[in-house]
C-alpha cells in the first residue's frame, strides 16, 4: 500500500489522480488553498476509501509545504509517494496583455510549488530510505509555443529543465524522480478558461475533439503507470506519438465538448 500525497487534488486532475490511487487501496492526502474545498474533496473521497486526509496549503510557500509533510507522516505513518501537481493557468491573453497578478501566481505556484514540494519530499524521502516523486507537467513542457500560453508554457518548460536535474541528483539514492505529461484535459481550469475566450473553443473546436480527453479517462493509465514505474528520470506521456495517431485515425467524429455545452 502506497501513502500518498497529490498537491493541487481539490478538483480537475488532481483530484482524479487522488480518487485513483484511493480506489486501487492507496492511502492519500489531499491538498488545496482553501479548506472548504479540501474538506469537500475529503468527503467526496471517503465512500471510495477510509484513508483520506486533507490539509490546505499554498504550495508557493516554503514553510507550509514542510507543514504539508509533517502533516502527512503523522496522518499515514510515511509518505513514499508524492505528485506535485498544484498548478494555475491563465490562456487566454498574449504575454504582453497578462497582469502582473495572473504572471505572479502561475509563477510561484506552477514553479515555485513544484521546487519546494519536491525539495521537501526529496529531503523527507532520503531520511526515511527512499520514495517517488512525481511532477505533473503541461503545455509548453515540450519547447512547443502556442498562442496565449508563454508565461504558462515557460513554467511548465522550466519544471522539464528542474525536474530533469534533480533526477540525475538523487541518482543512486533511494528516491527516484519523474515527470509526467497528462495530455489535453477538459477540467475545471480549462472550462474557466474557455468561458473567458469562446472565440479560441471556436477556432480550435476540431482539433479539441480529436486530441482532447476527460480527466477520468486519463487518470487510471497515469496512476497505473506511476505506481509501476521503477526507474529514476520516467517520463510519462498520455499523448505518445502512436496514441495521437490513433486519435487522428479513429477520433474524428467525437464531440468531447458537447457535454459541456461547448
Amino acid at each position: 500500500m502506497r501513502k500518498a500525497v497529490v498537491t493541487g487534488s481539490t478538483r480537475g486532475l488532481g483530484f482524479a489522480l487522488a480518487r485513483e490511487l484511493v480506489r486501487r487501496g492507496h492511502s492519500v492526502v489531499v491538498s488545496g488553498r482553501s479548506q472548504a474545498a479540501v474538506d469537500e474533496a475529503v468527503e467526496r473521497l471517503r465512500p471510495e476509501g477510509q484513508r483520506v486526509h486533507g490539509r490546505a496549503v499554498d504550495v508557493s510557500d516554503a514553510e507550509q509545504v514542510e507543514q504539508l509533510w509533517d502533516f502527512a507522516v503523522d496522518a499515514l505513518g510515511g509518505v513514499d509517494l508524492w505528485i506535485n501537481n498544484a498548478g494555475v493557468a491563465n490562456t487566454t491573453r498574449p504575454i504582453t496583455e497578462t497582469t502582473a497578478d495572473d504572471v505572479r501566481v502561475m509563477v510561484t505556484t506552477n514553479m515555485l510549488g513544484t521546487v519546494y514540494g519536491s525539495q521537501v519530499a526529496v529531503r523527507g524521502m532520503l531520511a526515511r530510505g527512499g520514495g517517488q516523486v512525481f511532477n505533473i507537467l503541461g503545455g509548453g513542457s515540450d519547447g512547443r509555443v502556442r498562442p496565449g500560453m508563454g508565461v504558462y508554457s515557460a513554467t511548465k518548460r522550466g519544471l522539464d529543465s528542474f525536474t530533469r536535474a534533480l533526477a540525475k541528483e538523487v541518482a543512486g539514492t533511494g528516491v527516484r524522480v519523474g515527470q509526467v505529461s497528462p495530455g489535453i484535459l477538459i477540467t475545471e481550469g480549462w472550462l474557466r478558461e474557455a468561458a473567458a475566450a469562446p472565440e479560441q473553443v471556436a477556432e480550435h473546436r476540431k482539433i479539441l475533439n480529436i486530441l482532447g480527453d476527460h480527466v477520468e479517462e486519463v487518470a487510471p493509465y497515469l496512476v497505473g503507470r506511476m505506481l509501476a514505474s521503477t526507474a529514476n528520470g520516467e517520463v510519462i506521456a498520455w499523448l505518445t506519438t502512436g496514441r495521437m495517431a490513433r486519435k487522428f485515425l479513429t477520433g474524428r467524429g467525437r464531440d468531447v465538448l458537447g457535454r459541456y455545452g461547448l
